[in-house]
Parts: C-alpha cells; structure tokens; sequence
C-alpha cells in the first residue's frame, strides 16, 4: 500500500483496460548466445502474414531464449521503482515497444491501485508478448510466459479485492530481436465497481492538467519548411512545467537533440525553436513533462524540410550532381553515407574519417541494418582509400573481414536476411568486399577473398535474377526503392563482372521509370507494400523527392539518405544514363491522363493500379488479400494539386497509439486490409475489422495543406489547385481537432466501414460537391458493388477484383510486371 494521498483516479468499468500506470525504468542486457549458422533464404512473402500480423522467422536466440524461459515462471530481477507515470492517450496497453539492433533482455515493473467500492472478487485478463508476474497486495496472484515473439497471448486471473485501495505489481520481460512489441494490457473484466487510483507526487488536479495537457496537444503546422515551431497545449496548466524535449528521427537514425524549456502557468504555447535551426526530415518529438516530480511523456511526430533554404533546383543535370554531393556532404547525417558524398565530392580528412568511426561500431557488432551502412563503406574504401586516414583504413579493414555477410555464416545478431532489400545489400557487400580484399581470409566464412567473391557474384546473380523476373517485393515501396537503389548503384559502379554491371544499370533505370510512373510532380503517390509513420507522413524530405530533384529537377532534399550520392557518382563517373524521357513522366503535364497497370512481387501477388493528370493522382492495390490482416501495406494513396503535402490516404489503424512501433502501426500499414478498387478516378474501400483491432478506419486529411476543404456528415472535401477529392463515408465523418494529429484525421467509427473516394481536376469544391455527392454504392447478389459516376457512367466492381465501365474491363489478374501504360483522355 502507499501513503500518497494524492491520485489519478478514473472509473473503471467492466470490459475496460486499466490504462494508467507507474512505470520504472526499463532494463536491458545483451542476450548472446554461442555464434552458429542458420538455414534460410531469402523471403519474398515474409510480411503476407498467415497468422495475424505474425513474422515467422525465427533467430537461433529465441529459440534458445524459449527453451529456457518459455513455459517457466518468469526471472524476476530488480524491484519497482516509481520512475515516470504512463498515461493512455486513446491506447489500452502499457506499451514501451521499439527497436534494438543486438538480442536484448528486457523487463520492467509496473504498479497501479484498483479503488474497489466494495469487496469481492474481480476476474481480469492479462495480455502481453513476452513474459509477466502478477501481485496484489504484495501476494503473487499468477503468471504467464508465452514468450512468443511479437504475438500476444492473454490469460485471466481472479483478483479478491479489498474495499479500498488494492495494489496491482507487474513484472513483464521479454528478449527484443529487432522491432520489438514490449507491452502489458490489463483487462478489468468483471468485479466490484471500482476505479483505478494512481499516486502521484502532486495534486491530483494538477497531474490531470499534465495528463490534458499531452493529450490535446499539436504542432501549429502539419509540416515546417520555414520559421518557429510551435506547440499547442489544449489547456494552459495551473503551475510552471519543466518541458525536455527530444528530437528524434526514425528507428535507424543516428541522432537526437534534447532542448529544455519551462511552460509557465497559464501558458498553451511553446516555441520550440526555428525549424531551420531543427534537424530536417520526419522527427518525433518526445515531450516530457514534469510537474512537481509528476513527470509524464508523448511523443509528436512532424515534418522538417529546408526547402526555403534549398531554393529551386540547378537547371542541368551536372549542376544537380554537384548540388547533391554538397547538400548531403554538409547537411545530411553524420554516417557512412554523408562520408561517401565527402569522399566523392573531395571532403575528406579527419572529421569524414570520425563520420566513419562514428558508425563502425554497429558494422563490427552485425547490428541489424549494418548492411546498410556497409555497402556504401566497401565503395568508399575502393574508390577513395587513400583518402582516407590510415588508422581508420586499417579499422575499416578489420570490419568488412569481420562481418557476417549472410545467415549461413556463424553470428549471434539479428540482421534482417530474409527480405529483398535486405538480401540485395548483404549480397552486394560480400561481392564487393570480395573483390576489394582478394587475399585476406573472411573470418566467419574462413573463405579468402577470391572465394568470398565468387560466392557473393553467384548470390548476386540469383537476386537479380528474381529482381528481373519479379521486382520488388516489398511492392512499390517509397523507403525501399532507395535500399534497392543503394545496392544496384554499387553494382553498376564496382562489379568486376560487366554481366552484373550490366545488369544492374538495366535494374536502376526500372525503378526510376516505376517512380517516374507513380510519381505525381516527383512525388511517388501510390499504393506500397510497406509503409511507415515516418515515411508517409514525409513530403518533401522522403528520399525519393531528392531522387527526383536530382534527376528531373522536382524535390527537395532531407537530412538521412541512402541511395542519394551513390546515384549521383553513377551518373557523375560510371556512364549510367536515366532516359529523358521520364521527365514528362514523373511531372505529368499532357492534357490526357495516365492509366498504369503492373504488378510485383513473386508470382506477381500485388497487382497495382496508378492514375494521373495533371492536376491529380491516385494509386491503389487491386483484389488485394481482402479482410486479412494486414502488415505495413498502404493500400490507397492520392495527391492533388502540385503541392507535395496535400496527399490523403486511407488506412485502419495497427494500434491506437499514436507514433508508436507497431507493424502496422497508428498510419503505417493496415490492421485489416480493405476490399478496394479503383477505376481512373473512383476508388471504392470496404473495410470489415474484428474486435481486438481498433474500432475506426481513418483518412490523413491535412486541412491546413489544401487551398479549401469542407467536412459535414459523411462528406469530406478538399482542393489544391485544380485539384480536388471528395470522400463520403458509410458513416459520418469526425474530424480530429486536438492532440497529435489534429487538423489532418478523418475518422469513420465502426467494425464495418466503406470509403467512395473521387478524385478530379476542378477550380471549386461547389462544383465537385454538385457533380459527385450522390455517389452511392449498389451490391448485386454476386457481390459486384456498382457506382453509378458521372463522368464514367456505371461502373461495376467485381468480386474478383475486375472493374468494368466505359466499355472497358479492367483484371488485376493479368497485369504484367513490364506493366502497361495507357494514355486516356481527360474527357
């Protein structure tokens, strides 16, 4: 029991989750085990989950993990230490998910008070991942170890509450390998009326003005490309808070900047900063607040572009080079690939030798996403070895022979082998590094660099011959087209076999005219295979905008690249040429617009349809696994007008919880993937959901990006330029006006929810509400849906996927790979 007098207290109703807790710091130590090959290729289905959103592979450290613990009461270490409070905020687990790059042991403790009105007996269930011991009132109740990685399994317990304050104690751990999901729930099933009773160090007043405070509050824009940005508090907080501030970007990015600030009383403004002072790309700022010693934390995530700074691009593709080398030499982040473009670009000395050191550490450890920083590492060391210093030669040396370059080598890390991208660059790598260190023996192989080589070109082959045969299969991926990239460009520029140079030369100019297809103004706009936060909510700063920007002269630049200088040293020095003619393409200008139809993946899964004029663009996945669980795909996505942020997408929500790590998470990816069609510019998404998934779908919908936009009932509209979409849903439409998305969610409650959406080119949102908002959906017995268009006339959606109108049959089925575009006119 405690002596607080002070609490948090919330009802707490049958059915419901306790959502409020104490929370100690979280423990980590290194989970090594003895360095062993493993069996496995390359998974090109891996995320078309067959359980859930289950990833099956399994790392020989879980499955030593799981003979010992898995089943056993879990190793309790350590105590409770009340460290910070973990408030809700809209989600019912207890949820410190993330990602660590090496085999992690993990565990915490909670606590939190059920405030029972009477005595009785309470039966709750209790959810997690990994392991967790349940007390009450200092008694252990039970415990539970699935100890599964990243699926949740659940357990009830019976609980005989006190009248009064009972204290609930839980110890959870897990072993993360990755992305983790590292969460608690606590279901209060049935029992005595009771509420759940927090202590606090403050006033019980004043730790609900924090908690509102976090709840309601937003950035004052949706993205900053110039001057201060702001945050807005929904309520100004009775007392002076100190504010820490955490900058941070993606899961792989190598920085954080920490500002502290104090919000005084009556305050519900804080400046954080000028964004051209920010680090540029999508970041999250995680806010912690402390009142009193109250302290509490959330993390916002926006938008940095220096596309002020950065002006309009050069006019010849040379001076663009130039521009690219420099931007990331001086701006990007400090890691292998900024030391390349110093390299490259005539930059090095010590500071480019410590950019290298900085980053070596994670290579020589086989972090996950080492590959990633290797390739571009081997080519500098070809290309500009004796730029660099010595000593850090030396250490680069010992690392590309220390490497585990693929999963039947010896190691004990959690490298990702088993995707495409993934497959590309440890390929690559191995090849390379090969060749470079033709003598020297590779240590975990125990090949000699000859050999080392000649295994890494075979592999190589192979991939490119899926590539040439399937693509990606990550479909159509924004943050994947530049791993890809990162590893064809290599290839063009160092393979010793001109068959490979070759070949990947043919493989870099096919995905920049993928790009170029489904790009609208340079902006890929399009369905993907795997999406994230931190790359759909992007514009400007995404990668493949600074792609386009270098070779069409349409983009802006970020701050962390990966394929970015490397396609430029391609064209610089090694003869790759990128057909003009996707230009046009890529910033579509023609009166007529354009119908492309392809498909990816192994056995061409994903069957993809992509429409555009000038003035819109839209992109959809067709009959793809309709009301199955989903992954990170983005089924939808759409762009009006020209500027990069006036984009919508729809999606159902992986989990509530706002810029959190689930795969799909909060934007990234579906939970329930839609039946969706599309034909030119209609598009029709029936979403059907089950109970342990979030109860709404939701449109992105940044109001403060479009030029007008009216929301009223079930409709939505919105226009850039002469660019417009309408949205009508099943249900009326809630616009989102506070905490970290407000001002850009639509939401549509319900477990079965539809979406007409109808893009068009049109100068006035009265115009498009009088011509498309009667559009309505129709089901025939056979489960055809037929929207009656008033541009396209009937158009019949069938239950295999095929769309008809216009006198034209549409059949995901035999889209091609090679893909086929076709011109129609506006009329």
């Amino acid at each position: 029991m405690t002596t607080t007098t002070s609490h948090i207290k919330k009802v707490l109703k049958p059915g419901e989750a306790v959502r409020y807790w104490q929370l100690g710091a979280v423990a980590e130590e290194r989970f090594d085990v003895p360095d062993a090959p493993m069996k496995g290729e390359m998974d090109p289905f891996f995320f078309l989950t067959k359980h859930k959103n289950f990833i099956p592979h399994e790392y020989p450290c879980r499955t030593i993990f799981a003979e010992r613990h898995r089943g056993n009461r879990p190793d309790i270490r350590g105590a409770f230490h009340a460290a910070r409070w973990w408030l809700p905020f809209g989600s019912p687990r207890l949820d410190l998910s993330g990602f660590w790059f090496r085999p992690t042991r993990l565990a915490n403790w909670a606590r939190t008070f059920i405030e029972a009105d009477a005595a009785g007996e309470a039966k709750v269930r209790l959810g997690t991942c990994g392991g967790a011991v349940l007390w009450l009132n200092g008694s252990e109740i039970g415990w539970m170890a699935p100890y599964s990685r990243n699926l949740e399994a659940k357990a009830e317990f019976d609980l005989p509450l006190n009248a009064g304050l009972n204290e609930i104690t839980l110890f959870f751990d897990d072993l993360a390998e990755r992305d983790a999901r590292y969460f608690i729930q606590l279901d209060y099933l049935s029992g005595p009326s009771a509420a759940v009773a927090v202590p606090v160090p403050c006033t019980g007043e004043a730790a609900d003005a924090v908690e509102a405070a976090l709840d309601g509050m937003h950035f004052d824009r949706p993205a900053y490309f110039d001057g201060d940005m702001t945050l807005i508090f929904a309520a100004p907080l009775p007392m002076d808070v100190k504010v820490d501030v955490a900058v941070e970007g993606d899961f792989m990015s190598t920085e954080r900047f920490d500002y502290g600030f104090v919000l005084k009383a009556g305050e519900t403004r804080l400046v954080v900063g000028p964004s051209r002072d920010m680090p540029a790309d999508f970041r999250h700022f995680r806010m912690t607040l402390d009142a009193e010693g109250f302290v509490a934390s959330r993390s916002i995530g926006v938008e940095i572009c220096d596309s002020v700074r950065q002006g309009n691009a050069p006019a010849s593709l040379a001076a663009r080079i130039d521009e690219t080398l420099d931007e990331i030499s001086e701006f990007s982040e400090r890691d292998t690939v900024r030391a390349f473009a110093r390299l490259a670009s005539g930059r090095g000395g010590a500071d480019t030798d410590a950019m290298i050191e900085e980053i070596l550490p994670s290579i020589e450890d086989c972090h996950d996403c080492a590959d990633f920083s290797l390739v571009p590492l081997i080519w500098s060391r070809t290309a500009w070895g004796t730029e660099i210093g010595a000593a850090t030669r030396t250490r680069i040396d010992r690392a590309i022979l220390g490497f585990r370059y693929w999963m039947d080598e010896p190691g004990n890390d959690v490298q990702w082998y088993f995707s495409e991208n993934h497959a590309l660059l440890f390929h690559t790598s191995a090849y390379l590094a090969g060749n470079l260190l033709t003598d020297k023996t590779f240590l975990r192989s125990g090949r000699k660099g000859a050999e080392q080589r000649a295994v890494g070109a075979a592999r190589v082959r192979a991939w490119l011959d899926h590539f040439e045969a399937w693509e990606m299969a990550e479909f159509n991926s924004a943050p994947y087209f530049p791993i890809d990239l990162k590893g064809l460009t290599a290839l063009a520029a160092l393979a010793p076999d001109a068959d490979i140079a070759e070949r990947a030369k043919k493989g870099i100019v096919r995905l920049c005219e993928i790009v170029a297809r489904c790009a609208h103004h340079g902006m890929v706009t399009a369905a993907q295979g795997r999406s994230y936060e931190h790359t759909l909510c992007a514009g400007r700063s995404l990668e493949l905008s600074g792609v386009a920007r270098l070779l069409w002269g349409k983009g802006w630049y970020g701050r962390r690249v990966h394929a970015l200088p490397q396609l430029a040293v391609c064209l610089r020095d090694h003869g790759l040429l990128i057909p003009e003619a996707f230009e046009a393409v890529a910033n579509h200008r023609a009166e007529a617009h354009q119908e492309w139809c392809f498909s990816q993946g192994e056995n061409r899964f994903a069957a993809l349809y992509h429409y555009k004029s000038r003035a819109f663009a839209m992109g959809s996945a067709a009959h793809y696994r309709w009301n199955e669980w989903g992954y990170q795909e983005t089924v939808l996505h759409l762009r009006i007008g020209e500027r990069p942020e006036a984009a919508v997408w729809i999606n159902h929500p992986g989990e509530t919880i706002q810029f959190g790590y689930g795969r799909p998470s909060y934007w990234g990816g579906c939970g329930s993937l839609p039946r969706a069609h599309q034909y030119r510019g209609l598009a029709v998404l029936d979403f059907t959901t089950v109970d342990e998934q979030a109860d709404f779908t939701h449109a992105w919908f940044p109001v403060a990006e479009f030029d007008e936009s009216s929301v009223k009932g079930n409709l939505a509209l919105a226009r850039s330029g002469s660019g417009a979409v309408l949205l009508r849903g099943s249900a009326p439409f809630e616009s989102v006006t506070v905490g970290p998305s407000a001002n850009v969610e639509l939401r549509q409650r319900g477990r079965r929810t539809r979406w007409i959406v109808r893009v068009c080119e049109s100068s006035s949102l009265a115009e498009v509400e009088a011509r498309f908002a009667a559009l309505s959906v129709e089901e025939e017995a056979d489960g055809t849906l037929v929207v009656n268009d008033p541009d396209y006339g009937p158009v019949r959606f069938r239950a295999d996927g095929s769309a008809e109108a216009e006198g034209r049959i549409i059949v995901p089925k035999a889209f091609t790979v090679a893909g086929e575009a076709t011109m129609l006119s506006a009329a």
